[in-house]
């Protein structure tokens, strides 16, 4: 079990790339890396106004509270600098020469640079040899062989970074990480890398960049630093570290790994949990498929389709024809699939409806009898659809397709409505709402999929939607006297299932409750 203090398990450095246009406001944030927790900071000296000078590059290398790394990127290598080569090396010279601990020469331009210093380099400073790919990621071939091209320059540490355009991209980076004979960096830029950033120490990698603040990145998909130390419990990752994730599309915005990785870490489980997004989910299994990737969360869009790629599906699961939850076994690496989204949903739903004084019905729940409009016919709508009709509710399932609709609420044993004709849908009062559409989370906070008007029939509407926490359709049902709940409290709920699925052990409720309620 790793430790759980916050006491750093591995050596992969967190590097804070310093983005400005003045020394001054590049000393100003150097400290601020300092104290965010970065143990070296990037000196972009291309990111300067106008092109910097000599003294600049003392004043910035001698006053860094932390050791240095000296780029001066040019615009043919992603960069700013847009100005003759031999100025550019000379400056990278200059930066050796007043103590820079680290700097980075491009694969194109370090036989120049080797030229120009006649091979003369102090000691202490380690030479990175840089390349970059922002249209793709090449095959593992072409990887292995760029990365033996910038071993042979004599560099130090070999840096790689690639576009990527699929998740699955990141294996082969992970792959040329984990068999470098010399120190590398190595990344996928853009928000399908990101776990390339996160899982650095895991392949061993020599540093991952993260920024001081969102804003001020310097390449696609940077984390903070501040999300690496206190979200994803960076310094705790090891080789053997298991990885569980959020699979989804989009996926950003989902709090899961700061709700699993504070629990993992209160006991010490060697794991973390990460963001996954996934376009291809058949792929992606199939690409991550040692045992090594433990446990995802399915999220939109993937909760119907993964279930034909699970080795075995829990039979409410396969009844509901969605998983939220896929563990792979540790003895023989099969995939097994659950729905905890239902269990979730109803519980919170229960709880809001007992709280304001229903009772419960003959079959000791407070949805028995109930008319229960579901909104969505997707994964989750069908999670929650399955768990009303489970408690006696009476099913509508309303959809923007009404075909989908009217499949679901044939196999429910329900009806179906076309997600235009909710606005006029009132046969009687007291009915409950639940909304399992992505209609109305950020960004798209204005949108709503039923109108002011039509909620004025509901006793109780819930949102499945937790980002933001009242979204407008609470509000506004709020505001015609409706019972209102949370996506939060589904949240809640289906992790509770998920996490003893994923540790063994029991959940923490105070614990993600007490997360929660800072969210």
């Amino acid at each position: 079990m790793a430790e759980t203090d916050g006491v750093r398990t591995n050596i992969t450095l967190i590097c804070a790339p310093i983005m400005a246009d003045t020394v001054d406001h590049m000393l100003l944030h150097m400290n601020s890396a300092k104290s965010s927790g970065a143990d070296l900071v990037e000196i972009r000296f291309d990111s300067l106004k106008g092109f910097g000078t000599h003294e600049d590059i003392k004043t910035l290398i001698k006053s860094c509270p932390l050791p240095t790394l000296f780029t001066y990127r040019p615009k043919w290598e992603g960069g700013h600098y847009d100005g003759d080569e031999p100025s550019r090396l000379a400056a990278i010279r200059v930066a050796m020469e007043f103590g820079a601990d680290h700097i980075d020469v491009e694969l194109q331009a370090v036989d120049e640079f080797k030229n120009l210093t006649r091979g003369d380099k102090p000691t202490k400073c380690k030479l990175i040899v840089s390349s970059h790919n922002y249209q793709n990621t090449p095959s593992l071939e072409d990887l292995e062989s760029l990365v033996a091209r910038i071993q042979s320059t004599g560099a130090d540490i070999v840096k790689i970074a690639t576009m990527a355009v699929d998740i699955t991209d990141v294996a082969r980076i992970f792959q040329v990480t984990a068999h470098s004979q010399v120190p590398i960096i190595s990344m996928a830029m853009g928000e399908r890398g990101l776990i390339s950033r996160l899982l650095s120490p895991k392949f061993g990698g020599y540093l991952t960049f993260a920024t001081i603040g969102r804003g001020n990145e310097s390449a696609p998909g940077q984390p903070t630093i501040q999300d690496l130390l206190d979200v994803f419990n960076f310094r705790q990752i090891v080789p053997d570290t298991k990885v569980f994730g959020i699979i989804g599309k989009p996926v950003g915005h989902s709090k899961s790994p700061m709700l699993y990785n504070k629990a993992f870490r209160s006991i010490g489980f060697n794991a973390v949990f990460v963001h996954l997004l996934v376009d291809n989910v058949k792929s992606f299994l199939e690409t991550y498929s040692s045992t090594d990737y433990a446990g995802f969360t399915c999220t939109i869009p993937h909760k119907e389709a993964v279930v034909q790629f699970c080795d075995e599906v829990d039979p409410v699961a396969k009844s509901i024809g969605a998983v939220n939850c896929v563990i792979r076994r540790q003895d023989d690496g099969k995939l097994y699939g659950c729905n905890t989204d239902y269990v979730g949903a109803i519980t919170a739903i229960e709880d809001g409806l007992r709280a304001s004084g229903v009772q419960d019905g003959s079959n000791g729940s407070p949805l028995a009898g109930k008319l229960f409009v579901v909104i969505g016919a997707g994964g989750a709508g069908k999670a929650v659809a399955y768990g009303a009709k489970a408690k006696g509710a009476r099913i509508v399932i309303a959809n923007r397709t009404y075909e989908r609709a009217r499949e679901l609420a044939e196999i429910i044993g329900g009806k179906a409505l076309s997600l235009a004709d909710l606005n006029t849908y009132n046969p009687e009062d007291g009915m409950i709402l639940a909304n399992t559409t992505s209609i109305g989370m950020q960004p798209n906070i204005d949108e709503t999929p039923v109108s002011k008007e039509a909620l004025k029939s509901y006793a109780l509407v819930f949102d499945a939607v937790y980002t933001p926490k009242i979204t407008r359709l609470l509000r506004e049902a709020g505001e015609c006297g409706a019972l209102i709940v949370t996506g939060l409290e589904m949240f809640i709920g289906q992790a509770y299932g998920q996490y003893e699925r994923y540790t063994g052990l029991p959940a923490p409720k105070e614990l993600f409750r007490e997360i929660m309620a800072k969210y």
